[in-house]
């Protein structure tokens, strides 16, 4: 390979796909300075200069997005090579990279790790969590968990929950001092816990449908966060309404520590999936981790 070996051109691909030298460093098992020394030898055979870095950021120049644009099928083509090799073992082993919400991955995969290492010693976990949507063929995972409405038509998905449902939910303290919400415009009269998206920051619109109508309310309050968890907090201690999925509060409404209001104008929509590429074998360590997650043989 003229110019520059496989390694280095891995390691070029791994520090545009993670976009930093810490997580390609730990991705690749190296140290952050190896491999800023390795991009560093590559640029000085190649003449060009493939990164800009700052102190807070890594990104491919012009030339660098070209490079990795070129590289990228070749990689993916030995990385399907290398899964249709381990596909014909039958015992499950080697690494297996998962991308995952944070809370699915808490709630589905946390109970089981133990039950899949002690059935499963010779695969190597790599999971990532990550609420935003991700690229799992760009990022080089094996499969990811994801909403079934969320889910890119060229996948293999693999259903792990029933449907879910939106639950609009309150402390009883706090709907005794505020009232009861009877339809969701009542809303406007109420202190309501907003929720950003990961992907772009932007409020989510609370989501309702009446005889099959479906239409979207802007709410107001005293917190607005990235993180479910702590909406669900806010709730809890009397802040205001939280309208969330019924995997994060239903069992907060069965023990009576919320209760749930608008309920008939709550939609349901399609639980949770793993997926994984239709271009990639499914290897024996993905299908005894599906298995494990569904609670099959583990």
């Amino acid at each position: 390979m003229r110019g520059a070996d496989f390694a280095s051109l891995k390691a070029l691909a791994a520090v545009v796909e993670q976009g930093s030298f810490v997580r390609a460093a730990a991705h690749l098992a190296i140290t952050p300075s190896a491999l800023s020394q390795t991009i560093r030898q590559l640029e000085e055979r190649l003449g060009v200069r493939l990164l800009n870095r700052t102190t807070r950021s890594v990104a491919p120049t012009a030339v660098g997005e070209r490079l990795y644009e070129r590289l990228r099928p070749s990689f993916d083509e030995l990385d399907d090579a290398v899964a249709e090799a381990i596909s014909t073992q039958e015992r499950p082993a080697g690494p297996l990279r998962i991308n995952a919400p944070r809370t699915a991955a808490l709630a589905m995969i946390g109970p089981r790790l133990g039950r899949f290492h002690e059935r499963n010693p010779e695969v190597a976990l790599d999971i990532t969590l990550e609420d935003s949507l991700t690229d799992i063929v760009a990022g080089r995972f094996d499969a990811g968990m994801r909403l079934g409405e969320r889910l890119e038509k060229d996948m293999i998905a693999i259903a792990l929950t029933g449907e879910m449902e939106m639950m609009a939910v309150a402390s009883a303290d706090y709907l005794a001092r505020h009232g009861t919400p009877e339809t969701p415009q009542d809303l406007h009269r109420h202190a309501c816990l907003n929720w950003r998206w990961p992907s772009d920051g932007s409020l989510y619109r609370w989501e309702f449908e009446d005889g099959g109508e479906e239409f979207e309310v802007s709410v107001t309050g005293p917190l607005t966060t990235n993180s479910v968890e702590l909406v669900v907090a806010g709730a809890l201690q009397g802040l205001g309404i939280a309208y969330t999925s019924n995997d994060q509060v239903g069992a907060l409404v069965n023990e009576g520590k919320l209760v749930r209001v608008l309920e008939r104008f709550s939609p349901k929509f399609p639980g949770l999936y793993l997926y994984y590429s239709n271009r990639r074998h499914q290897s024996p360590a993905l299908r005894a981790f599906i298995d494990c997650l569904l609670d099959r043989d583990c």
